[in-house]
Parts: structure tokens; sequence; C-alpha cells
């Protein structure tokens, strides 16, 4: 099956873009692959406490080696870029943020951060691997790394190791995160390839992320994006219990008082959609948008995410990308 070009802001995974062994591996088994992200340090007597005033989670409360999924948004609540930020040992806390993020990233921490409390380190020396699929933390062990618990990290070093591991909450886009000097991440591949993981193409972090229902800065999360339209609440992104943060008045007020308009869906294809026209009808009213595809080889179906109306009714059918096609709550049910 040939599959059309994405359309801009889109990601769309086509056939022959990701193997079908890693397809598989991200479905059945283990697969790994670099991810496109950056690494920013923060170190200082107040790391903690100032991030903890900048970003939608809570970073004092889970302690030292804690590894959190959140978000740095505007004064009115919008997400500026989304981020997961790892505390180590030793009060610092490193922050690995997507590469379209970065420069918002580093406009917000140079505005914000008191440099005799906190300073910030770019970290150009260290790549991200990402291991997905129900198998990689059995792989893990298996190539000897240390599996922290879930929501934390652990420190780790040697010849063909990470200098950390890090795992996510339970339903995260990835099983694991493992940062590795770059002289050293092909040894590290090595190792786990070895231990049963399939080497892959970023193609598989995208199609694991895709069916978790994760959110992806310049597809799901645009300038206009509020926390709670793409799955914070579910994704255990955001704390209403810390003290205040940039943005918190909006994300709060939505919270206790209110509601969003739009919410993150999962969409399903039997047949091959026109991405070239992402809208998504229903009993001819426009009810969303589609932000991210992949064509599910293994099960012979395209999955999708998609931005859409509150209110619509999830048991009717819909026309998205100019064909029928059905919504799902997320995360994705892989034998759907």
């Amino acid at each position: 099956m040939t599959t059309p070009a994405p359309v801009p802001r889109f990601f769309l995974l086509d056939e022959g873009g990701l193997d079908p062994a890693a397809a598989d591996a991200v479905l059945d088994g283990c697969a790994l692959a670099r991810a496109d992200v950056a690494l920013v340090d923060v170190r200082g007597p107040g790391a903690v406490g100032c991030l903890q005033g900048i970003l939608t989670n809570d970073l004092e409360r889970p302690g030292e080696r804690a590894f959190v999924y959140g978000a740095v948004l505007t004064p009115r609540g919008m997400i500026l870029t989304d981020l997961w930020a790892v505390r180590d040992g030793a009060g610092g806390v490193t922050l690995v943020v997507p590469a379209e993020g970065q420069a918002a990233l580093d406009a917000v921490l140079t505005r914000t951060l008191p440099p005799r409390l906190a300073r910030v380190t770019a970290r150009a020396d260290t790549s991200v691997l990402r291991l997905v699929g129900p198998l990689a933390l059995e792989v893990a062990a298996r190539a000897g790394l240390v599996v922290p618990e879930a929501g934390h990290s652990a420190a780790a070093d040697g010849a063909d190791r990470p200098a950390l591991v890090a795992r996510p909450r339970s339903g995260g886009p990835f099983a694991l995160e493992l940062h590795v000097a770059s002289t050293r991440a092909q040894a590290l591949e090595q190792r786990l390839a070895a231990a049963g993981a399939v080497p892959a193409q970023p193609q598989a972090l995208e199609l694991a992320r895709v069916l978790a229902g994760w959110p992806r800065l310049g597809a799901e999360i645009d300038e206009k994006s509020l926390p709670q339209e793409v799955r914070y609440d579910e994704l255990d992104g955001v704390s209403y219990t810390k003290g205040c943060y940039t943005g918190q008045e909006t994300v709060a007020r939505i919270h206790f008082r209110g509601h969003v308009n739009r919410v993150l869906s999962g969409v399903i294809w039997q047949e091959l959609p026109d991405f070239s026209s992402p809208t998504i009808m229903q009993q001819g009213h426009d009810v969303g948008r589609i932000t991210s595809a992949a064509w599910l080889a293994p099960l012979e179906h395209f999955v999708g995410l998609a931005k859409v109306r509150r209110d619509v009714d999830r048991a009717r059918a819909v026309i998205a990308g100019n064909v029928p096609a059905r919504l799902v709550e997320l995360p994705f049910d892989h034998e759907a």
C-alpha cells in the first residue's frame, strides 16, 4: 500500500518508512531508536525550586531520581513545549525537550532563572536512546542495565552502558530512556541488540507514541494548545496541588470550573485516507482535525490521533481524510 506525503505539522508514518520487523517489535517485542531531543542541565542550589515555578508538573514531591512529564506554558496557559524532567541525586535537573521546542525552552530559562540559583548547560555530547515495546524492560535487564521503578531513574556507567536509565510511569510513550555519551552510543546499541532489541529508525518511537495516545509538539501540540486538550490530566503531566507556576491560573480554572472544547481522540481507518484533507466530519459537521497518523502494518489498518470537539458522538461513524473512520478512546487497544 502506498501512502501519501505528510501535510505540514502532520506526522505520517508510511509503510516504507518503518521496517516490518520494527513495527512488530513495537507491538510484541522491543524496538530501540535514537530520540530527536535535546538535553539541558539545570544545576545550582535553587534548580528544583526555580523549575517548580515554571513546569506544569511537581518536581519536589516525587523526590530525588524522579522522572516526570510536563510542559512550559505561556502566561495564558498555552503550551510552549512539552518535556521530561529527571532529578539527579545532587539537587540538579536534566530537562529532555523535543528538538523543536529547545529554542522556546532556552528563552524561558534565560528569562526566568536567576544565575546565582540555577545555571543552565546544554549537553550536546550525550545521545538519548529509547526502548519501546512490551518486552523492553526484559531486554534491558538481559543486557545488564539497571531498571528503575516507574517514574524514576537510575545512574549507571560503563564502556557499553548508559550514564542514566529513566523509566516513565505506566502508559508512557516509551518504556525506558537511556542517556549515554555519544562516543559510547553505538556500543550500547550493539549490547541491547544482542539482548533482543530490534534496531529501528525514529519512526518506531512515533508509532509507539501514537499508540499510547501521547501528544507531540508540532502535531497535537501547537501554539494554542491547553494542557487538558492533549490529555495532560490522563498523562499525569500537570499538578493541581503544588504551588504557582506560569500559566497555572488558566489551567486551574479549566480544571475546577470549566472544560476545554477540544480533546484528543484515537482514529482507526480500514482503508487509505486522503491525508491532504485532515478534516473530520460527522453528519455533515466539522468536528475535528487529524494530527498524526501511521500505517500499522501488523494489524493492516491505519491509526491516528485527532483533536475533536468534546461533545462529538464517538458511537457514530465519522469521515476523516475523506473516507469512513471510527473514533476510539486512548490509548489504543492493539487488538482493535
